[in-house]
């Protein structure tokens, strides 16, 4: 049975954000990630994971605006330049599901370069560059 996000006085509820965003982030994320994640959610960080859920994966990465493609690089080459590395691989793992191809990934990585920083780029591209081997993608 799938989690259901509890209101602030325990009551049981969903939202059409909640659910939506729940199939993105599976979208984006995969099956596997998200039901780890969801297996490791304790009292503590559900309201954390509810937050990510509704407004990151219901809102932002649910719009029209932006291709998933896009919506990818994006979020890579800001993860890169905040130096977010545990994100940064999960979203690199993603990008076999969002298209975003490795030669569009440095690209990214060198806009890091140039706006954030060498140090973040560099430190960024060697994460690629494992997580990629990882997935058995040749860079």
């Amino acid at each position: 049975m799938p989690f259901r996000p509890s209101c602030c006085h325990g009551e049981e509820r969903v939202s059409e954000r909640y659910d939506k965003g729940m199939a993105t982030r599976r979208e984006v994320l995969g099956d596997a990630h998200v039901d780890r994640a969801e297996a490791a959610r304790t009292s503590f960080d559900a309201p954390f994971q509810d937050l990510i859920t509704e407004a990151a994966w219901g809102h932002v990465w649910s719009r029209e605006g932006l291709a998933r493609r896009d919506r990818s690089l994006l979020t890579l080459a800001l993860l890169a330049a905040l130096g977010n590395d545990a994100e940064l691989a999960m979203h690199v793992r993603a990008t076999a599901r969002t298209g975003a191809r490795p030669e569009e990934v440095m690209e990214a990585m060198l806009h890091v370069a140039i706006y954030a920083g060498v140090p973040r780029a560099n430190h960024a591209i060697r994460i690629v560059k494992e997580t990629y081997a990882e997935m058995g993608v040749e860079t």
